[in-house]
């Protein structure tokens, strides 16, 4: 009997490593067919799952709650599955380099615990030949079997949109790929368990690989040339969003916009595929362009602030700044590799402390990885600029009179609008001196 079956008639059990915004939700889904372990490592997370509370607000605590997953950071618990989905993050280090420490420990974990007859598949977005070349060694060195006899090895990269509720695992084609035909088969039947839209058969393991890791890259690439126009067209004084909506209107423009560019996948999935390349001798001349303007918007913004306060007349050591937003994007609690704090740290070149708020944000992430104390929104008052830095729909609510009353009223009221969500002429006509990418 094949493992898709025995699976489907929970026979067999099916594991997810690492329950973070990409594992919780496939997790999730798979358990309302089959039997699923849910592992993690970070027992403070196991014990909100176990409880009912989805820290990551991915799939909702009512879910969590009446999920019959099995949440669990023992891992041995792991010995009871013989097919493993690993979804770890893979960020870089402080040089940009790829920190494959995340992958490597759950291949450990996953190795010291695999049984016979099981199939490993990482979802963990990395450069071509990680999951051959780095996995496998660890996978059959912790377990003592061998990858084509004992286990077989996939890969499958995950495309899920943190903080987006309309593409979900479900409905959005899934790219699998197998080290053979039969690892291939199981993989695709299995997948499609959970996703309707349907899955795609890669050719080969670092296709998959490859493919995934170009998907960011292409964003990245196309935000960064919005952000380039937007330097240009603020120099030549005209305003970037007006010139995209009118080159809009043909039909074959592609419509991105600038930003800021954070988190853990468009900011950081480019360097893997980069590094990679250096390794054969090739040096990025395209793919590392973009980063650079990209990885410079926070700073670049900053300067745009002291900018508009020194030409306002506001002292600027003495300048109160308040920033709406810390996460990496819009109604996502996620603020790993956010941009936002690139904004934080120009203006503290200037000694300017600013307060920032976010309703969204976790607060205990957000101070251990940036010190920085969340204000409340209360504390919104007496400032000399606001700079609105995430687009989260509670900031699309607040009006201009509230807007107003955060100001100390001795100057312009100085409103940087960082991705555009208020209308500028409105703005303009209500006293604000408005300013957006």
């Amino acid at each position: 009997m094949r493992l898709y079956d025995k699976i489907c008639q929970k026979q067999e059990k099916l594991a997810v490593v690492g329950l973070g915004y990409v594992g919780m939700p496939i997790a999730v889904s798979f358990a309302k067919h089959v039997d699923v372990i849910g592992f993690d490592n970070n027992a403070k997370k196991i014990g909100l799952y176990k409880s009912g509370v989805d820290p990551t607000k991915e799939v909702g605590d009512e879910e969590i709650k009446k999920s019959t997953i099995h949440f669990t950071d023992d891992e041995t618990d792991l010995r009871k599955a013989r097919f493993f989905i690993v979804a770890v993050p893979t960020p870089v280090n402080e040089d940009t380099t790829p920190d494959l420490s995340p992958v490597i420990g759950a291949s450990q974990i996953v190795g010291r615990n695999l049984q016979k007859g099981s199939i490993v598949v990482y979802e963990s977005t990395v450069y071509p030949g990680v999951t051959e070349d780095i996995c496998i060694p660890i996978l059959e060195r912790e377990s003592h079997l061998k990858c084509g006899i004992d286990f077989k090895i996939g890969y499958s990269p995950e495309r899920i949109n943190p903080g987006d509720q309309s593409h979900r695992l479900e409905n959005i084609v899934k790219i699998v790929s197998g080290m053979d035909e039969e690892a291939l088969s199981e993989i695709a039947d299995i997948y499609q368990i959970v996703v309707k839209a349907g899955v795609y058969r890669a050719e080969s393991i670092k296709v998959a690989e490859s493919a995934k890791v170009i998907e960011n890259c292409q964003r990245d690439i196309n935000i960064a040339f919005m952000n380039e126009l937007s330097i240009i067209f603020h120099k030549l004084d005209i305003d970037t969003k007006a010139v995209l909506t009118a080159a809009g209107t043909k039909w074959n423009f592609l419509k991105f916009y600038p930003g800021l560019v954070g988190g853990h996948c468009i900011g950081v999935d480019p360097y893997y595929l980069t590094y990679k390349a250096q390794t054969v001798g090739y040096h990025s001349q395209v793919i590392l362009s973009g980063r650079r303007i990209n990885d410079g918007m926070g700073e670049y913004i900053a300067s745009n602030v002291i900018k508009l306060l020194a030409q306002n007349g506001v002292e600027i050591s003495k300048s109160r700044v308040g920033i709406l937003g810390m996460t990496f994007k819009e109604n996502c609690p996620d603020a790993r590799n956010s941009k936002v704090f690139d904004i934080v740290k120009g203006l503290r070149e200037y000694n300017v402390e600013p307060l920032v708020h976010d309703p969204v944000a976790e607060k205990e992430d957000v101070l251990i990885h940036y010190g920085i104390k969340l204000s409340p929104f209360r504390a919104f008052s007496d400032l000399d600029a606001v700079i609105v830095a995430v687009s989260h729909d509670a900031f699309k609510k607040i009006d201009s009179d509230s807007l107003k009353a955060m100001y100390t009223g001795k100057h312009p009221l100085i409103l940087v609008d960082v991705k555009g969500i208020y209308d500028k002429a409105q703005m303009e006509k209500d006293g604000f001196i408005y300013w957006r990418l």
